[in-house]
């Protein structure tokens, strides 16, 4: 097809309308969020969670379908149980995974879709709470909802004005909100989120410290009076030859300093070839060492070292417990870059 300047017009002019139309309404949105909206997130709260073990099943036929298996997936990254249910499947067999304990999201621009509607009397059996998002008040869905989230006028930036497009884009949108707004009160940090995601970057960003370090038998330490024999005895036998040994306190297991193989390489280096082998423990390390805390985060560990140039980084609790170490290598190795 030959694409002329008329053409190429249109093509820019109508898909600035459909960017604008739908941009507008998600300008509207926001006033809708009222009463109903608080409603909806203490029903989900209170019911999907481990002590009731009720789950979000959240429907929608058609283009609102696909709408409904983003929401649901964003509850369930959230740690909402969530699953999405194809209407169809649901007249058919599957809504005997529907509880007294559930939350159902019904999601329907119009309200009257037939399959949706369909589905009204077998759910109100199940006594499970039914959240409907819809654009028509008097809509069967809308009249037979315990919470009704009101999408207010949608005008489709469909040409036609057929195509969902708005409605569509509205009904994510305030999905997302909800979610969102569940989350919110729920305290749910990024450590609670890192449990949802543990693969690919996305599982790195939000790896923490703990999942990282050596620990336990891994854990190099040695007391102040060890002898330098000995601290190296311990940098090599470790588990993972980690090249460190971190000096500890008798009693507390305070971390007093680090001493790696890069120290010993400088005092060598430094005209001290003949060390005696008993100088101790506490006469060779760094003293007070750069540490992290146990539950930061792994990428904050990569970036402490790339920019203090460490290859290895102590690990203390809030006490300024030894509790692990991390070697450069070990990050490396998960994907961390300097």
């Amino acid at each position: 097809m030959i694409i002329t300047p008329e053409m190429a017009e249109r093509i820019r002019a109508q898909g600035r309308k459909v960017v604008q139309t739908e941009a507008e309404a998600l300008k509207r949105l926001p006033d809708r969020i009222g009463e109903p909206f608080v409603a909806a997130a203490p029903a989900i709260l209170e019911r999907c969670n481990e002590a009731e073990r009720g789950r979000l099943i959240v429907s929608g036929m058609g283009k609102p379908g696909f709408i409904a298996q983003k929401i649901s997936a964003t509850f369930a990254s959230t740690g909402i149980p969530s699953f999405a249910l194809h209407p169809a499947d649901a007249l058919h067999g599957d809504l005997g995974r529907v509880g007294n304990k559930d939350v159902v999201l019904l999601l329907s621009n119009s309200g009257a879709t037939q399959e949706m509607v369909e589905l009204l009397n077998p759910l109100k059996r199940t006594q499970a709470i039914l959240v409907v998002m819809t654009a028509k008040k008097e809509s069967p869905l809308a009249q037979h909802a315990d919470v009704l989230l009101d999408l207010g006028e949608v005008i489709e930036a469909c040409p036609l004005g057929l195509a969902p497009t708005t409605s569509s884009t509205v009904m994510l949108a305030l999905g997302d909100a909800l979610a969102m707004a569940c989350l919110e009160v729920r305290d749910f940090d990024s450590k609670d989120f890192a449990q949802y995601h543990p693969g690919g970057s996305l599982g790195r960003q939000l790896m923490t410290v703990t999942e990282v370090m050596r620990k336990d038998k891994s854990l190099p330490v040695v007391l102040p009076d060890a002898s330098l024999e000995q601290t190296l005895d311990v940098m090599t036998s470790t588990v993972g030859r980690p090249g460190a040994a971190c000096v500890i306190a008798p009693n507390s297991g305070e971390l007093l300093g680090l001493f790696t193989d890069g120290d010993l390489r400088r005092l060598l280096t430094n005209g001290q070839a003949t060390l005696a082998m008993d100088t101790t423990a506490v006469e060779l390390m760094t003293p007070k060492p750069i540490t992290i805390l146990e539950n930061k985060l792994a990428s904050e560990a990569a970036r402490i070292m790339s920019e203090k140039h460490l290859d290895q980084l102590p690990v203390v609790d809030e006490a300024n417990k030894a509790v692990g170490l991390i070697d450069i290598q070990d990050l490396l190795e998960l994907g961390f870059t300097p």
